[in-house]
């Protein structure tokens, strides 16, 4: 709590503490729509077995409006990004010294799960588990990364998407929106691997929303300077609103006025997607059902977006102040010094107590949506949050360590950038050829594990997997991590 209380004493005044909630509730929404909708139930051979709720509850369907924040996390996302990349560059450093320290915040804590993961899995599948088992216990804990996947090609396009921004203002997430309808148009009438590019597409609409955002916000700071933000929080001011004749709109119009009609408006469109249009109700996974409006994104979820965004705009004065006293502030900083760690083991959480409960013989498995099962959500919730608490004790240190070492060290490179330049987040001294070979080994880092997220969510439960994960993804994983850790400790830079 001391430490705490410092943190938020020490907090700058520039800091955007509404975009830190925002992201702290979304992935809290996320942990418990999962818990919410699990059913659990027994296989033929009496073992425990998981599955989504929500093809037995249509009813529920118009609920997943609230549940489904992964637009927030991308929104915030790219406002974070958008602040951290141009204060990074005010202080001296490249993109891909920016890229490796971001990648170091995601890698880490999801490097940790996965170790742990294929030790477990060793370990049973050496004790004579069968390795079908193995690979459904270890499919179900690695479900949230296929988020992870998305997120880990949003971010190294930050760079390019902000300079796009920079040029073409709001043209872009419009561009990327009917890029996004193309995809919907092509699953409609042809094979559903034609939407695939919306995986890309969509969540880059989203991220590109979050980016305007921070733009706006930076040149109201600009016109408006109020107290200097710390370098390297995130929200030191960008560049000076230009006054350039013919220069597109950049402005992100954030009144209240624009917040109620992004709502109304959203919401409206999505209802009329959603019932008179071709999407499904639903903006989760519902097996059987004939899409999947967020696995890609569709025209109905970036709609919902839209309405979300509008939310957002209406709640952030009242946020604001709310966040401007100590107790509440002090939460936020707590969940997320560790929020990627809480939704990293947020299912393994479960798959952890539904074993316990099981061994002792006290597993529920009523019917779905029956009495007996709608009041053993509560009960289920709290458990689970006292699992996922232990596991966030034992495995959230890497995390908080992350951020701390993470903002240390680039406060220390960018301070001894003139004589250590082996260490500093510049481009390294010496031949172009070795910045070039830099930028071309960190983005072949992101794609082995991007890669490795992929083949292992494609992967079915049902395959034999010793190791629970797939070798190959295992393997390319470890390789592209280990790679993205040598670049950040200067490996191959010094001439």
């Amino acid at each position: 709590m001391r430490r705490l209380r410092q943190l938020a004493a020490r907090t700058p005044a520039g800091r955007q503490r509404y975009v830190d909630l925002l992201r702290a509730l979304a992935i809290g929404m996320v942990v418990l729509g999962h818990w919410a909708v699990a059913a659990i139930g027994e296989d033929a051979t009496g073992r425990p077995t998981g599955h989504s709720a929500l093809p037995e509850l249509p009813w529920a369907y118009p609920l997943t409006w609230l549940a489904q924040v992964m637009p927030v996390f991308f929104i915030v996302g790219g406002y974070a990004n958008a602040a951290s990349l141009t204060a990074r560059r005010a202080a001296g450093v490249d993109a891909t010294g920016w890229l490796l320290d971001r990648g170091a915040r995601l890698l880490r804590p999801t490097t940790a799960l996965l170790l742990v993961i294929a030790g477990g899995a060793a370990l049973g599948s050496l004790a004579g588990v069968d390795a079908t088992l193995v690979r459904t216990v270890a499919w179900f804990a690695t479900i949230p990364l296929w988020f992870l996947a998305a997120y880990l090609i949003v971010v190294p396009l930050t760079p390019v998407m902000y300079a796009l921004h920079r040029r073409f203002g709001l043209f872009v997430p419009l561009a990327l929106a009917a890029l996004v309808v193309a995809g919907d148009v092509g699953r409609a009438l042809g094979p559903a691997e034609l939407a695939l590019p919306n995986y890309v597409f969509g969540w880059l609409a989203v991220h590109q929303l979050g980016i305007a955002w921070r733009d706006t916000d930076a040149r109201r700071h600009d016109a408006h300077p109020g107290p200097p933000a710390a370098p390297g929080q995130g929200d030191a001011p960008t560049h000076p609103a230009s006054t350039r004749s013919g220069e597109p709109a950049r402005r992100l119009p954030l009144s209240r006025r624009v917040g109620a009609a992004a709502l109304l408006g959203g919401l409206t469109a999505t209802v009329l997607l959603t019932t008179v249009g071709p999407y499904p109700v639903a903006m989760l996974n519902v097996p059987g059902e004939r899409l999947d409006n967020a696995a890609p994104p569709s025209l109905a979820l970036l709609t919902l977006t839209t309405a979300q965004f509008g939310l957002i705009l209406l709640l952030r004065g009242p946020a604001e102040r709310w966040l401007r006293r100590s107790r509440p502030w002090q939460a936020v900083i707590a969940v997320n010094a560790v929020v990627l760690t809480v939704f990293l083991w947020h299912l393994t959480a479960a798959i952890l107590l539904v074993g316990a409960l099981d061994a002792a013989g006290k597993l529920p498995t009523p019917p779905v949506g029956s009495a007996a099962w709608l009041a053993w959500r509560v009960p289920w919730v709290l458990m689970l949050t006292v699992v996922l608490a232990a596991l966030v004790a034992v495995f959230g240190p890497i995390e908080a360590r992350t951020g701390r070492t993470g903002s240390a060290g680039s406060s220390r490179r960018t301070a001894g950038a003139s004589t250590d330049p082996a260490t500093s987040g510049h481009a390294p001294a010496g031949p172009g050829w070795r910045a070039t070979a830099r930028t071309a080994l960190t983005t072949a880092g992101f794609a082995a594990v991007v890669y490795a997220l992929v083949v292992n969510a494609e992967t079915p439960k049902s395959a034999p997997e010793p190791l629970g994960l797939p070798a190959s993804a295992l393997v390319a994983y470890l390789a592209g991590a280990g790679a993205l850790r040598l670049l950040r400790s200067g490996w191959g830079s010094r001439g």
